[in-house]
């Protein structure tokens, strides 16, 4: 199975650049933020309302809660809002006051003012990794890139695997990244 590719901190700075550089930088990065901050799906993202991630004043949830209709795989979830994420949703906030009043509104508004589809997020995605100049890159490589992090902090793999979503672990592992540097690493903790 082809895994989405790793951005490497270069990579990563190149893409908020880019993102930086173009309309709606606010909005683009909280929904990158999803990705490598919580892991979300496209259709996870896409799927999202005002009222699932702020609550009445305008305050950012510090945890979200996924119906059975916003997730894959047929089973609702919880996402806990790390303080990184925090921070790129109250900015949001901050930016679309209005907007962030309206909680049956999704929470992803187009340029027309819609919501966007699993496809559209999927799309935007590959929008700025092209800009950006990153080839492999993918709508699932923040998830991926959240999952391989937390392995390499040394987060147990069934802890990285409720933070996931995973109903089996043996999906979670194969998510997350090793190389020889790595191996060679944990050999030396003997």
């Amino acid at each position: 199975m082809k895994q989405a590719k790793l951005l490497t901190t270069t990579e990563q700075k190149r893409v908020y650049a880019v993102i930086d550089a173009h309309r709606y930088k606010t909005r683009n990065r909280a929904i990158f933020a999803f990705s490598f901050f919580a892991g979300l799906r496209a259709c996870e993202i896409a799927a999202l309302k005002v009222g699932d991630v702020f609550d009445e004043q305008g305050n950012v949830r510090d945890t979200v809660y996924l119906a059975v209709t916003q997730t894959k795989g047929g089973e609702a979830g919880t996402v806990l809002v790390s303080k990184r994420l925090n921070k790129a949703l109250a900015s949001f906030a901050a930016t679309y006051p209005r907007h962030v009043s309206k909680p049956n509104a999704p929470l992803f508004f187009s340029a027309k003012r819609g919501g966007f589809s699993a496809q559209t997020i999927v799309n935007l995605f590959a929008k700025f990794y092209a800009l950006a100049g990153i080839k492999g890159a993918s709508s699932h490589s923040g998830r991926r890139q959240f999952l391989t992090e937390l392995a390499d902090k040394g987060v147990n793999v069934r802890v990285i695997q409720a933070l996931a979503r995973h109903k089996d672990i043996s999906t979670t592992q194969r998510y997350i990244d090793y190389n020889e540097s790595k191996l060679r690493n944990a050999i030396e903790l003997l």
